[in-house]
């Protein structure tokens, strides 16, 4: 599964050829969450508050290229690295 950032501690990871709807998945220590792309919701697990404040806040600004890994992560296309949350 390829990281496709990390900032504070939180790895996002892509799966290829993942299951719909359109998400990413996120490590933080011992914490992890799939977060759907469109709607910013957790779909499984969950996150600190903080570290989900986070993640949204990556997400928002990443929204359109996280749809365009997406597509490439489901036909096995290389993937590349989002800048992280400064």
């Amino acid at each position: 599964m390829p990281e496709i950032c990390r900032f504070f501690g939180i790895s996002i990871r892509l799966y290829y050829n993942d299951h719909q709807p359109p998400h990413f998945h996120v490590v933080y220590g011992e914490q992890s969450a799939v977060i759907a792309i469109r709607s910013l919701m957790v779909l499984e697990g969950s996150l600190s508050p903080r570290a989900l404040g986070l993640v949204i806040e990556w997400a928002s600004q990443h929204q359109e290229d996280l749809l365009k890994l997406w597509e490439r992560a489901r036909s096995y296309q290389p993937l590349y690295r989002l800048p992280p949350l400064t």
